[in-house]
């Protein structure tokens, strides 16, 4: 039950903090809609998700203007395509998910994916392949593609291909500065019920539909520090465990609302802190405020490693379904002091790899010179990978070679998507470490049985 300084508290943390409800996400099994002929297996897709998403954006608006809480994006997930595709075309696939998506009224679809992390079918190569037309041609789609697990290693050789399909699909929307990246993300350890974009999709192990809610906060996690300046560390993780707690029941009210009435079970709510650019929503404030002069600096490591483990110890106590990523997004092009540490060159793609140790995903909307080599974007995804293996987490890897832009230039994505400089990235070649192929193997550590 909530109390009366409670209730004025959450209206405080969304007039003044910008806290909001990033995304009402419906996931959605398309394994009913299988058939061995392209034309039936898109018309079921269509037929599927236009019928199950039907009011998803009228309940979402619905709820939003009654309690008062932001829902910024209402989005659908849906089962990693390739797992459906068979012999089937993916790219029709891809405009049958565009269509009804823009049908629906959702902001993004998510699911053109393939888990590929111990091998790959025939289908899985089909899809990877296909990526960057699908990525060009069509307006809403996501892809995904998850390439190591610490259970299974890491599959080198699609890895190889992903370095292929970033570059492929950043060539293929020059015109757009190679926005076609932004809606790519190169997985390791990805999870089933991740209701953030671009990395969305509805897992195998997931039932025939569910509605999941990702919450932000990045601005009231810093109005909350500011009442703890100058003490000690163990003040800092309580304060943000305690809003963090209040920022998840305001996810786990509006998820539970949404799932009664759509009809839909209730899956999970992902506290993860998601930045924009607009100011004061940052998670580079955030360190900052815990006494960094700007985010890169000797010590962010740290500052974020107390951020990510207090968010989800907060959000863990204040619901039953906490899932997806849950705790603290770093995209340089979407948070306003990211992009400046990147400008100022307190921020290098070195460091960034080293903060995603120990936070939620991994290199995320990183803009590198459009002369980038696919080899390079392979070994960059490969790093990440790694990281994820080894620390049994969830990393990735989102970034953009920016067709005809070269170190210091800067890119506008607009929107949500900001702004970002083009960094560097290491000019020595790792091809023939990439075109060595096969699988790196699982560490000892995944032997749990």
């Amino acid at each position: 039950m909530l109390n009366t300084n409670e209730i004025l508290e959450t209206l405080r943390m969304i007039d003044e903090e910008k806290l909001d409800v990033r995304t009402i996400t419906m996931g959605i099994s398309l394994f009913s809609c299988v058939s061995d002929d392209t034309r039936r297996l898109c018309d079921n897709i269509y037929d599927r998700i236009t019928r199950k998403a039907e009011r998803l954006v009228k309940v979402g608006e619905d709820i939003e203007k009654e309690y008062g809480v932001p829902i910024v994006n209402k989005r659908i997930a849906v089962t990693p395509a390739a797992l459906i595709t068979g012999k089937c075309d993916p790219l029709s696939v891809a405009h049958a998910l565009d269509r009804a998506a823009k049908e629906t009224g959702v902001n993004f679809l998510g699911g053109y994916s393939a888990l590929v992390q111990k091998g790959m079918t025939e289908a899985d190569r089909a899809l990877i392949a296909s990526i960057p037309e699908a990525l060009a041609t069509t307006d809403l789609v996501c892809s995904s593609v998850n390439v190591g697990s610490t259970r299974a290693g890491i599959d080198m050789d699609a890895v190889k291909l992903m370095g292929k399909a970033v570059k492929d699909t950043a060539e293929r929307t020059r015109d757009r500065d190679g926005f076609g990246c932004a809606k790519l993300v190169v997985f390791s350890n990805a999870v089933e019920d991740n209701p953030f974009m671009a990395g969305a999709f509805f897992g195998p192990g997931e039932g025939d539909c569910a509605v999941s809610v990702g919450v932000s906060g990045p601005g009231t996690v810093k109005r909350a520090l500011e009442k703890v300046k100058g003490q000690p560390f163990d003040a800092v993780a309580e304060m943000i465990k305690r809003t963090a707690f209040r920022i998840t029941r305001v996810g786990q009210l509006v998820a539970r609302e949404a799932s009664a009435r759509l009809n839909v079970p209730f899956g999970i709510v992902d506290l993860s802190l998601a930045p924009t650019p607009a100011v004061g929503d940052s998670v580079a404030a955030i360190l900052e405020e815990m006494g960094l002069e700007v985010c890169g600096t000797h010590g962010t490591t740290a500052a974020l490693a107390l951020l990510n483990d207090a968010v989800k110890k907060g959000g863990v106590m204040a619901s039953s379904h906490v899932g997806g990523l849950s705790g603290a997004f770093i995209p340089v092009s979407e948070d306003i002091g990211m992009i400046h540490a990147a400008e100022c060159g307190a921020l290098s793609i070195e460091k960034l790899e080293a903060m995603t140790c120990v936070c939620s995903v991994g290199l995320d909307m990183i803009a590198i010179p459009g002369d980038t080599s696919a080899e390079t974007i392979s070994a960059i995804i490969a790093d990440e990978a790694a990281i994820g293996m080894i620390n049994n987490k969830t990393t990735a890897v989102r970034v953009i070679p920016v067709p005809g832009k070269k170190v210091g230039e800067m890119v506008e994505f607009g929107g949500l998507l900001g702004r970002a400089p083009i960094i560097p990235v290491r000019e020595y070649s790792s091809a023939e470490f990439v075109n060595r192929g096969g699988r790196i193997p699982a560490p000892l550590h995944s032997l749990r049985n």
